[in-house]
């Protein structure tokens, strides 16, 4: 692991690769960063996982430092210290309490990579305390949040960047100017796709609490659940207390590319199929389901999400393919394949550096692109690749098919708002029941 000092010395003596955390990443890569002169001190909350990314990329710039990591569970943090020295050179301050980390006045910007439940509410939290926010797709667990958390971005004034790192992609940006150059055609279908082979999360025995673990502190927001031993660190996913399934887990990726390549927002209709196929075990949420969202002029896209249960013939983990008038483009986060009408490869591009694409940690270059942006746009003002305002309406999009799939019949939208019309049935899941005290407030 290259330390912050040999990679300013490796860059400076211009160098064309550098490595992080065992990936090579082009010198390019570092070009919006490397003439930055304002320092920016982050903290990391929630370093299990998908924190190990936001740490590379964080690292990656020289103006940039963690001074906090944080996390409610001891062990996590015990295994994130050992991971930092080995792979970025330093341990940063260690807290278990997110508050304590807000009200440090030399936090500038908050990495946001806890449960879902906790996201917007912390966001919207670290905006209230003048910090700039990175925070995990999806950017809500309810629609209510998104609303939420777009106005609270507005009040405070600070940046938030989703984490749908798929947009700092060269290849994706390339592949949409391509498309509004009118390389396709008229772009009418986005197709996105998920396929993985998840195990059964097994019925949970009720047990007690690690003495490692602040399970109060975890919980949080969301109305108060006994610990079962088949919730922390990963599974709560798949519970609707805490988690959004698959559909936000990993659709949001694929679905925001679609919406953005085909330049829609809202959906006028959305219809969702499914059902839980595979385990009998304590999985809330379907494990195989087909979406579709209609827009304006005939446009639509769809998602297929195989969460248990590879998709054959054999593909890719995930994708998405862009079908024109006068062809189709197919997209991944590390590369760009223009094909004719009649299927044969026009035109092929892949991203500098590769990104993982279906682990639980996903680090790559896209990271390192997307957090650039990032700080680019607190140190600069430049626009951000995954602004919260447009971002959310990505994540509404996710919502709206986990509605759709439990109200088991399509439903129309108001694309001005997002609600769902005459339907009081989907609307119950607007917004959710919240823990005293623990309701975000702007």
């Amino acid at each position: 692991m290259t330390t912050r000092r040999n990679f300013i010395k490796k860059t400076s003596a211009g160098t064309a690769a550098v490595t992080l955390g065992g990936l090579i990443f082009p010198k390019n890569s570092y070009a919006n960063i490397l003439g930055a002169n304002d320092h920016i001190n982050c903290a990391v909350i929630g370093v299990r996982s998908r924190a190990k990314a936001h740490v590379i990329a964080i690292n990656a710039d020289p103006n940039a430092k963690i001074i906090y990591s944080c996390d409610v569970d001891d062990v996590i943090l015990e295994e994130h210290n050992k991971w930092c020295q080995k792979k970025i050179g330093y341990m940063p301050k260690v807290e278990k309490d997110f508050r304590k980390v807000l009200e440090d006045k030399d936090v500038d910007a908050v990495f946001i990579a806890t449960p879902e439940h906790w996201h917007a509410p912390m966001a919207i939290m670290a905006l209230q305390a003048g910090k700039h926010v990175y925070v995990e797709k999806p950017c809500s667990h309810n629609p209510h949040e998104n609303d939420l958390l777009v106005a609270a971005q507005k009040k405070y004034g600070k940046k938030v960047q989703m984490g749908n790192q798929q947009r700092s992609a060269k290849t994706s940006i390339s592949a949409i100017k391509d498309i509004r150059n009118g390389i396709i055609g008229n772009v009418y279908k986005g197709e996105a796709y998920y396929s993985s082979n998840r195990g059964s999360i097994g019925i949970g025995k009720k047990i007690d609490v690690p003495k490692t673990l602040d399970w109060e502190l975890w919980q949080g927001p969301a109305p108060r659940k006994e610990y079962k031993d088949n919730i922390h660190p990963y599974n709560w996913h798949w519970f609707r207390n805490w988690g959004t399934g698959e559909m936000h887990n990993n659709g949001t990726h694929e679905v925001d590319i679609c919406r953005w390549a085909l330049g829609v927002d809202l959906p006028e209709s959305v219809t969702s199929f499914g059902g839980k196929y595979t385990f009998d075990d304590d999985w809330e949420f379907v494990d195989n389901q087909q979406v579709t969202f209609k827009f304006a002029d005939d446009k639509f896209i769809t998602w297929t999400g195989h969460s248990r249960g590879l998709i054959k013939p054999k593909q890719p983990g995930r994708g998405i393919t862009l079908y024109g008038s006068k062809g189709t483009i197919m997209l991944d986060r590390n590369f760009y394949k223009h094909f004719g009408l009649d299927g044969e490869l026009i035109k092929e591009e892949k991203e500098g550096a590769a990104s993982a694409t279906t682990n639980t940690q996903g680090i790559g270059g896209l990271d390192v692109n997307h957090v650039g942006n990032f700080f680019a746009g607190i140190r600069s003002d430049v626009s951000l690749h995954a602004e919260i305002k447009d971002a959310s309406i990505s994540t509404m999009l996710c919502h709206l098919g986990n509605m759709a799939q439990d109200a088991g019949e399509m439903l129309k939208v108001d694309t001005t708002t997002g609600k769902v019309l005459n339907n009081d049935k989907a609307m119950q899941s607007w917004k959710r029941e919240y823990a005293k005290g623990w309701e975000p407030k702007l």
